[in-house]
């Protein structure tokens, strides 16, 4: 059942839904949104148990991506959007565009390589008791930073909320399923995703997933972007180098 989610709609244009990462909150786009709002209606929502929304009684992918299409419904605005998912809010548009009608999707640093994933995830648990929920969380952020200033890295992780319950909650997928079922959700997912898809990664999600990726998924574009030395962008490449990224989705937006 989905739940009421917080929402911000700015601008004139062309639908444009933001959803952001885990831990984070719609203001994570604020850095975006002044340019994006000239020429798009921009949506941003804070996902279950993040930012200013309200708890879930649980963080299934399927209850959340139908949260942001309430949340969508509830703005009024007609057309389709194109939705922009970050990281956490990338898995979840994964599964909305199979479950809702959408212009486009963007995926910023979310590969579906969910069954590698389930094993990073369950090291990071492990850590927990060694050194404590927050250091945990704080050491992935610092694992994914890639080319980000030092300003920008601690102003995001300043703003950051690491809330246990809802991290737990959120990566019950990959502590209570198997390789096996990971794999088959990850097919599934990606069968439903037939819109035009552009997949931005800030590390390399690995020398087999641009191939698995357009074996399911034939609408999809995978690019990596490094900065001038070929360093890795990172998690945040969006707002490691706004400028590219928002060039590159107004690029993307008027082929769909």
């Amino acid at each position: 059942m989905s739940i009421p989610l917080a929402t911000t709609v700015e601008g004139q244009g062309p639908p444009l839904l933001l959803v952001h990462g885990l831990a984070e909150d719609r203001s994570f786009w604020d850095p975006l949104v002044p340019t994006l709002a000239g020429s798009a209606t921009v949506v941003r929502v804070d996902l279950r148990g993040h930012g200013d929304s309200p708890d879930g009684d649980g963080y299934g992918l399927a209850d959340m991506a139908d949260d942001v299409q309430a949340a969508w419904a509830a703005t009024g605005l007609q057309g389709l959007p194109l939705v922009v998912g970050h990281s956490l809010g990338g898995l979840v548009t994964c599964v909305h565009a199979g479950r809702h009608r959408t212009r486009g999707l963007v995926l910023v640093d979310l590969p579906l390589t969910l069954a590698r994933m389930r094993e990073s995830v369950r090291t990071a648990v492990a850590m927990v008791e060694q050194i404590g929920f927050d250091a945990v969380m704080a050491a992935v952020f610092e694992w994914g930073r890639g080319a980000m200033d030092d300003e920008t890295a601690a102003a995001l992780a300043s703003r950051r909320r690491f809330r246990q319950d809802v991290v737990l909650a959120t990566w019950a997928l990959h502590l209570e399923g198997t390789p096996e079922s990971l794999t088959a959700l990850a097919e599934d997912i990606a069968a439903g995703m037939t819109v035009p898809v552009l997949a931005l990664h800030g590390r390399d999600p690995g020398p087999e997933y641009a191939a698995w990726l357009a074996d399911r998924v034939p609408t999809a574009t995978l690019e990596v972007w490094t900065d001038e030395r070929g360093r890795p962008l990172g998690h945040h490449l969006h707002l490691v180098a706004p400028e590219r990224f928002l060039a590159r989705l107004r690029e993307f937006a008027a082929t769909c």
